[in-house]
């Protein structure tokens, strides 16, 4: 369920008397204070792009080790916070966002939990995509009102801190709901979708199927292209894959799917399967994906394709 989009005139949540209430919180909630635990990409992004939009960051909270601690000094000078560690943070802030591994998530819930006793009028936030807010059920316990926030978008190494025209999922108590959103409003995201507990994993896999999941499938397109003696594979499918991901995003699945498994090519198809011999790793791949084709797609001789791609 779509809750808001960009811009605050835009929110739908039941009708315009909430929509009003928003537009009065989120001008009122503006200079609430966070503070983010965590130094990966999203949460180095995630700082400077709170600050940039106006947000105060009181800590940078790091592990205990010294490349950690020199981590965390060197993004909380950026934005004007202050590195700790779980340890020496005063958790002085409203909003507490935890940018940790998904494996770390309810381990440092439990740290903080333990650390600091008192946790009411606080909200605390991760940003797991796969997991549900229920990871911070010790800090609830605690008093604070806890959620999940993730932003379908890909962050790696040196990635700009930017969330413009990003979605995101948001999940668990209504306080944390209504303030993850309101933080994405701020910093001009995309839609804001409140998405069940039960269906994350599904939610996060369409991330997966989004990012990590096309870029192992171009992977194993570089492999074959080496295979074909192509020295610089990104050259050859910089174009198609362009005008491809456009075709999608404009017209959909079924309008840009192209190619001999669309036209019914059967002799095309056999002599792909034929070379792939060579690389029979990259061969699962493509019978794997074909036979989504088939099933999912429109394609001309599609009983004749699937009884090749079954040998």
């Amino acid at each position: 369920m779509i809750i808001g989009r960009r811009g605050s005139e835009h929110w739908r949540r039941s009708g315009a008397g909430e929509a009003a209430t928003y537009r009065k919180t989120r001008l009122k909630n503006k200079k609430k204070k966070l503070a983010i635990v965590g130094l990966g990409s999203l949460g180095r992004v995630l700082a400077l792009a709170l600050h940039a939009a106006g947000y105060a960051i009181t800590e940078i909270v790091s592990r205990d080790s010294a490349k950690s601690r020199r981590q965390a000094a060197g993004l909380a000078l950026a934005v004007g916070a202050r590195p700790a560690t779980v340890q020496s943070a005063q958790w002085d802030a409203d909003v507490i966002w935890l940018c940790v591994p998904d494996d770390a998530i309810a381990i440092t819930a439990r740290e903080l939990a333990a650390n600091h006793k008192n946790w009411k009028n606080k909200i605390v936030l991760h940003s797991s995509g796969a997991l549900a807010a229920g990871e911070l059920a010790a800090l609830k316990r605690r008093g604070a009102a806890v959620g999940s926030a993730h932003p379908m978008n890909t962050f790696v190494g040196n990635s700009k801190p930017s969330f413009a025209g990003t979605p995101f999922s948001v999940e668990g108590d209504g306080a944390a709901v209504r303030m993850a959103a309101e933080i994405a409003g701020h910093l001009n995201a995309g839609d804001v979708f409140r998405v069940s507990s039960k269906q994350k994993p599904l939610y996060h896999v369409v991330g997966s199927f989004s990012s990590p999941l096309l870029i192992s499938l171009l992977s194993a397109a570089e492999t074959v292209a080496r295979k074909a003696g192509v020295r610089r594979p990104q050259a050859l499918t910089r174009r198609i894959l362009q005008q491809t991901i456009e075709n999608y995003l404009h017209k959909g699945a079924d309008a840009a799917f192209s190619g001999p498994i669309r036209r019914g090519d059967i002799a095309t198809i056999k002599k792909h399967l034929l070379a792939l011999k060579e690389v029979p790793a990259v061969r699962e791949i493509y019978v794997a994906l074909a036979k989504n084709a088939v099933r999912s797609l429109p394609v001309k001789r599609g009983k004749e394709i699937k009884e090749i791609l079954n040998l």
